[in-house]
């Protein structure tokens, strides 16, 4: 392999509207200053600060595309934030966005549950995931030796995991806030 060779940056495609300031200034980078939003990306769950194209209008909760090619309401991805950063109602629809971004992504996450792996030889990494100890995790891995789970439902019948999607939310909620310093899902 060429050690010289860096991967290419993932950006993401596409964000979900926490809070936007039609006259905001911009935290992440100064003197910018216009339709600010707050956004959490879809793809890699990072938070993000978003200056909108003049004269758009934005609702909380709902899908912007911010890639590279063709924007129409965004006209840049000025940065990310943490947690800290972002407003009080940002951080109060953050569970219900990151909650729709699970359901919505629902392939996606249950690979996660079937692909996951140990992260040592005492702790597994789905045990890392709300609601999921020791006696779950046995089951969770008979079933996917058996056969791998199709989605949320399967993953409920199967396995008896209650509100899977719960579960999963709150693991990416802890990622964000900061109460884990462990990533699963979370991007930096």
């Amino acid at each position: 392999m060429d050690r010289g060779y860096t991967q290419p940056r993932k950006y993401e495609e596409y964000a979900y509207v926490l809070d936007f300031n039609s006259k905001g200034r911009a935290l992440t980078v100064r003197g910018r200053d216009g339709i600010i939003i707050t956004a959490i990306g879809e793809d890699r769950l990072t938070l993000l600060e978003i200056l909108g194209s003049e004269d758009s209008v934005f609702d909380v909760g709902e899908k912007i595309y911010i890639g590279k090619e063709g924007r129409t309401k965004v006209q840049s991805v000025l940065g990310k934030l943490d947690y800290e950063q972002i407003s009080s109602s940002a951080q109060s629809e953050l569970s219900t966005v990151v909650q729709s971004i699970v359901e919505n992504n629902e392939q996606r996450f249950v690979d996660y549950v079937n692909n996951a792996q140990p992260l040592t030889p005492r702790k597994h990494s789905l045990e890392l995931l709300p609601g999921i100890g020791k006696t779950y995790l046995k089951v969770i891995i008979e079933q996917i030796n058996k056969q791998k789970f199709t989605d949320y439902k399967d993953l409920e019948e199967r396995a008896g995991l209650k509100e899977p999607v719960h579960h999963i939310s709150k693991r990416i909620m802890e990622e964000i806030t900061g109460v884990t310093q462990f990533k699963l899902f979370v991007k930096k």
